[in-house]
């Protein structure tokens, strides 16, 4: 009876810079995408770097992707929210607050 064993890799990497090692190719894309946010006014560049073996379609990486920034977004919105919350407690209620040191 043969035994069948699956096997698949996964990496993924994301950059929001160039490396010290990197090409001279890597530094001139790195410096178009810092000229792109510059004409953009605002945003972030990333580089994401994804490897799967067995391949999976460009389709599913990228609804993998998307997914995982719509948490991203959740995410971030539910902190912000609890940063608003703590601000005006700060502000109502500052004596249940210890002072903040200044560094």
């Amino acid at each position: 009876m043969k035994v069948y064993k699956p096997e698949w890799q996964c990496t993924f990497s994301v950059n929001e810079g160039v490396e010290a090692s990197a090409s001279w190719r890597e530094r001139i894309a790195w410096q178009i995408r810092a000229l792109a946010d510059k004409l953009d006014g605002g945003g972030r560049t990333i580089k994401i770097d994804c490897s799967v073996t067995p391949q999976v379609s460009r389709e599913e990486i990228d609804t993998c992707l998307g997914k995982g920034f719509a948490l991203t977004q959740s995410l971030l919105t539910q902190l912000a929210h609890q940063a608003a919350c703590e601000d005006v407690m700060r502000d109502a209620k500052a004596e249940l607050f210890e002072p903040e040191q200044q560094p």
